[in-house]
């Protein structure tokens, strides 16, 4: 069977981190090409790919099958509807699109034209999340009754990559760490019926939003979403509470570390934490107190394109779809429009 030919809009740390070594270790999969309008820094990785100098000579190769749409976030409606018209998939770094409005009008155009659309949530794959994910839904805990979730960073200067620090559509801190976040979060509980938001800019010289808190309400819990550019000591990335019991545990994925260091996926101990990174379980389990640590699942970011592979090979549910997309954008829509009040979704 061909092999499916993909290309990357960028070669950015994005590129070249999170999607070209998976994509390039799949056997079904080839990284045919990426777009770098003045360079070619991708061919020192992978000298055989071809280099792109525009966005229609991707599309009007037709040995493109898929087009990733890692460029900035204000990019990606305008980007991917391109892509969908010229008859390719896509995938799309999140956050998905700047509206719910243009992630609406992309997921109908994939589904007219019976293409693929998914948009990329690496962070699912994050073997603390998968730690976090088994543990809740094994039961140990209880029903759960509240649950917290950090993603935060230090980072005092303003970052290098201008787009993320100019006011407009796409920047800030609920635009790039945010969908993380209200992804796990919806993949593990699903849509709330209401959200509160404080979202503000703490930086001196920040013209950003670079600090928010997000709370949403279910019928039976709370689940409260924080980050913070601010944070030189990290808390605990998850905090999970059910009738019997609480679970705690760090962002210690190995992932991301690896990939910057040009480290190959295919080592045996791929995105195996060490050991002193296992979270903490204070919980009831047959009449007994226990209070012990929980060995960490493994992280794995190939998952996701494998996930793809499958979905165009074997019509399957694409890893994450433009729906999930969706609702990532209505709960980023509605955040911005609490502006200290309760949103009713």
């Amino acid at each position: 069977m061909k092999p499916i030919n993909i290309v990357l809009l960028s070669f950015g740390m994005s590129g070249r981190v999170f999607h070209a070594p998976f994509i390039d270790m799949h056997p079904g999969l080839t990284l045919y090409g990426v777009l770098e309008r003045t360079k070619q820094e991708s061919l020192q990785f992978y000298p055989t790919i071809k280099i792109f100098r525009s966005l229609t000579d991707v599309l009007v190769d037709p040995n493109v099958d898929l087009v990733v749409v890692n460029t900035p976030n204000n990019t990606h409606y305008e980007f991917t509807k391109k892509v969908l018209e010229a008859g390719k998939h896509a995938v799309v770094e999140k956050a998905f699109t700047t509206t719910v409005a243009e992630a609406v009008e992309l997921a109908a155009l994939s589904s007219q034209k019976g293409l693929l659309l998914s948009v990329y949530q690496n962070r699912r794959y994050d073997s603390d999340f998968n730690t976090v994910k088994q543990v809740i839904e094994s039961g140990v805990l209880g029903k759960i009754h509240e649950a917290e979730f950090h993603y935060d960073r230090y980072r005092y200067e303003l970052s290098p990559k201008l787009h993320k620090e100019i006011p407009g559509p796409g920047a800030g801190i609920l635009n790039d760490l945010g969908p993380h976040l209200i992804d796990q979060a919806l993949s593990l509980f699903g849509m709330p019926s209401q959200i509160f938001a404080d979202i503000r800019t703490i930086r001196p010289d920040s013209k950003v939003d670079d600090c928010f808190t997000i709370i949403f309400y279910y019928p039976d819990k709370r689940v409260t979403l924080k980050s913070s550019i601010l944070v030189r000591e990290p808390l605990p990335a998850s905090i999970v509470h059910g009738i019997k019991g609480t679970f705690i545990k760090n962002r210690a994925d190995v992932q991301e570390a690896a990939l910057i260091a040009n480290i190959k996926p295919t080592i045996s101990n791929w995105g195996v934490e060490p050991a002193s990174e296992q979270g903490l379980l204070h919980t009831e389990i047959d009449g007994k107190i226990v209070r012990n640590k929980v060995p960490s699942a493994v992280g794995n970011y190939y998952a996701y394109y494998e996930g793809i592979y499958d979905a165009l090979i074997q019509k399957t549910n694409p890893p994450v779809t433009a729906h999930d997309g969706i609702n990532v954008m209505k709960i980023i829509e509605a955040a911005q429009s609490s502006n200290g009040n309760l949103i009713q979704l």
